[in-house]
């Protein structure tokens, strides 16, 4: 795999901008994102599994529904959740005028919104600023870069990437971005995100494949135990590379679905190291499991565990909190076979052993953990003898700082 830059503009075929319309008054940055196709694509998309579901995830699941899509218009500074019918026509309106704009149905037109719930999508800026936004959209980095600030809302970091594969001798591009930093917690991850890719894929093939890519990337990310109403994953393939069809799930397919795992663990990656009034990244590794969902239980417990996520703000290696967050996961495991260690750049101290203290340096300790990408390792093995079993899976999420709650304290007003 090749990286690349251009975020969804690095695939053949797509383009993308971003404008500011005032749909937040008091924000002055872009709100409003567009991404496009110059052809048909073949489309999957995975949504938020909160019951309250926002207009936009309502309209982009019915026009996702034959397994296409060709653009997505996506706004920042208002959620159009809890907006009755009127939101629902506001979200449908946004897709008509991205598709009047670009010579399309509306059909073929995805929504995704994020911001304050509740409040009344302001479509009239939104129609404004179409002519504005169409201006914008450019087929390099620039687009991509704009398009990605129109959907940023308590971010502080861009969140992309892009790379290059070979399906069959032909290079097949993929790119993308996320937004999210807040209400972030399986299943899925709070956010918006957008991927795009040139390979010339079956929609089913390529279903599976995003869904795969979600279970091992965002699926995994945990900042605050909050899930959304508005949670949003779009992949768009439009076949501009023209490659051999990737029909099946055989060496091509699983070609394709490795890379773009690979590159939806990378923003999801992002997306924890960015979680609000975050200062540390917390990679958690459980290995010795019977599966694979089962050291993803584990994992993803661990790294929500607002105690483990104090503790490691503080640099203090609380390891109890660690067997605590693992034994209320739901999932069977023998506390007397739990091996932790805390690891970063700085160095590896191990804490317990066989779910007893091992004596350890406390000024060590503080050292490893003071680092902005920690580790806690989880090895796992049946107490009375025998190997640890094939199953080993990651979690991400990040530490609970004070700024976290003065994010959120006034975060509508």
């Amino acid at each position: 795999m090749k990286e690349l830059r251009g975020g969804v503009c690095a695939p053949r075929g797509f383009r993308a901008g971003g404008v500011r319309c005032g749909i937040k008054g008091s924000s002055k940055k872009r709100d409003l994102a567009l991404i496009c196709s110059d052809r048909p694509c073949v489309a999957a998309g995975l949504f938020t599994t909160n019951q309250v579901k926002a207009a936009s995830v309502l309209v982009t699941r019915e026009h996702l529904a034959g397994g296409t899509c060709r653009a997505v218009i996506a706004n920042s500074g208002n959620a159009n959740a809890c907006t009755g019918e009127a939101g629902i026509a506001a979200a449908r309106r946004m897709a008509a005028l991205a598709a009047d704009f670009l010579g399309i149905q509306a059909e073929e037109v995805a929504v995704a919104s994020t911001g304050v719930i509740g409040v009344p999508l302001p479509i009239g800026v939104i129609e404004a600023g179409m002519a504005s936004l169409g201006a914008s959209l450019r087929a390099d980095g620039e687009g991509h870069e704009a398009a990605l600030e129109a959907v940023m809302t308590t971010d502080t970091r861009k969140k992309d990437g892009a790379l290059e594969i070979s399906i069959g001798g032909v290079p097949v591009r993929m790119g993308g971005m996320v937004k999210g930093s807040g209400m972030i917690h399986p299943n899925m991850a709070t956010m918006l995100g957008f991927i795009t890719t040139d390979a010339v894929i079956r929609q089913d093939i390529l279903d599976r494949a995003l869904r795969r890519a979600v279970a091992r990337s965002f699926n995994r990310v945990t900042v605050d135990r909050d899930t959304s109403t508005n949670d949003t994953i779009l992949i768009l393939a439009n076949g501009a590379a023209g490659n051999t069809p990737i029909d099946t799930e055989g060496e091509a397919g699983e070609a394709f679905a490795a890379a773009l795992e690979e590159l939806c663990v990378k923003l999801a990656r992002a997306m924890a190291r960015d979680g609000e009034g975050a200062s540390r990244l917390i990679t958690v590794i459980v290995t010795g499991t019977a599966d694979e969902e089962t050291a993803a239980v584990l994992a993803r417990s661990v790294a929500a565990s607002s105690l483990v996520k104090a503790a490691c703000f503080g640099a203090d290696a609380n390891w109890g909190r660690v067997l605590c967050a693992l034994g209320y996961a739901g999932v069977p495991f023998d506390p007397a076979g739990v091996d932790v260690r805390f690891e970063s750049s700085a160095g590896s101290v191990p804490v317990c052993r066989g779910g007893r203290a091992l004596p350890f340096s406390e000024e060590e300790a503080k050292r490893v953990l003071s680092e902005e990408e920690i580790r806690i390792r989880v090895d796992l093995r049946p107490a009375g003898g025998g190997s640890p079993g094939p199953g080993s899976a990651s979690a991400w999420g990040c530490d609970l700082s004070y700024d976290y709650v003065k994010i959120n304290g006034d975060y509508r007003t």
